[in-house]
């Protein structure tokens, strides 16, 4: 009997301890495939956004981040199969928070400018909208052009492409630049400004609401490259390679598999990926 029992517990014994090797086997594979030459592990990845830019990043009532920037995340995160977590961090200083570690990617509807790259890294685009200048609605401003906002106060959020394309393209205007779009939002609702220059979704998604009845779309401008660069990009710190290539493959995938449309279809009527 005690050799029968032996017999069969070692079988059982073997079993188990090969189960657990393949397990483990199995564990450091898949850490292997998020893992870059300096053996980083990528199978999570922190995001950072800022959290005051709707309809892309935005906190709701109840706290909650959402927008079209963080749907794209977490579906990027789902075709990397990696755990996403988010950090939401103040606009200006996004790039030093980046490089400091404090997050791995940042997703915030920046621009890929040149001024940036001698910064940081940027993946492929995933979108690109044009920008746009809204007035109160009483105005004569009746065009968006350099003539006619001569002398007139433009208010644009601080340390964005919008804010060094209004001070370009209104050269005798007086552009002011605001900590967040809100701050600039509340300015010419309240007749403190003349116009505001910022991306024509978050305008148009501003106007539709009760908070922008003030006001209405003067007109779309043509994007400058030298400004606004090859359009809006996830930001990494240079030397992640492993992770541009994940995130540059994801969204490839994402846009020939439907999942990119579908969130696009949420939060726009039209295509935002752009030409």
């Amino acid at each position: 009997m005690k050799s029968d029992v032996r017999v069969s517990e070692a079988p059982r014994m073997r079993s188990t301890r090969t189960l657990t090797l393949a397990a483990a086997f199995l564990a450091l594979s898949a850490v292997a495939g998020h893992a870059d030459d300096s053996g980083k592990d990528w199978s999570t990845v922190r995001i950072g956004t800022e959290g005051a830019y709707p309809p892309f990043n935005y906190l709701t009532a109840s706290g909650e981040l959402t927008g079209f920037d963080i749907d794209i995340s977490k579906a990027l995160c789902d075709e990397m199969k990696v755990k996403c977590e988010f950090v939401t961090q103040d606009w200006d200083g996004l790039i030093p928070a980046l490089q400091n570690n404090k997050f791995d990617a940042l997703i915030a509807s920046m621009s890929i400018t040149p001024e940036r790259e001698e910064q940081i890294a940027f993946s492929v685009k995933y979108y690109q909208t044009p920008p746009a200048v809204a007035v109160p609605k009483d105005s004569d401003i009746t065009e968006a052009t350099p003539e006619a906002l001569a002398d007139k106060v433009i208010g644009a959020q601080a340390a964005t492409t919008h804010f060094q394309a209004a001070e370009q393209y209104f050269p005798d205007a007086d552009v002011r630049g605001y900590p967040t779009a809100e701050e600039y939002k509340l300015d010419i609702a309240n007749g403190r400004l003349d116009a505001v220059m910022d991306d024509v979704v978050v305008l148009d998604e501003w106007l539709k609401s009760d908070e922008g009845a003030c006001c209405k779309l003067l007109g779309t401008l043509k994007a400058d490259p030298a400004i606004y660069g090859k359009g809006i990009g996830i930001g990494l710190r240079k030397g992640d390679d492993k992770l541009k290539e994940m995130f540059d493959k994801a969204i490839a995938a994402i846009r020939e598999d439907g999942t990119y449309k579908k969130i696009q279809d949420k939060y726009f009527d039209f295509d935002v990926y752009g030409e």
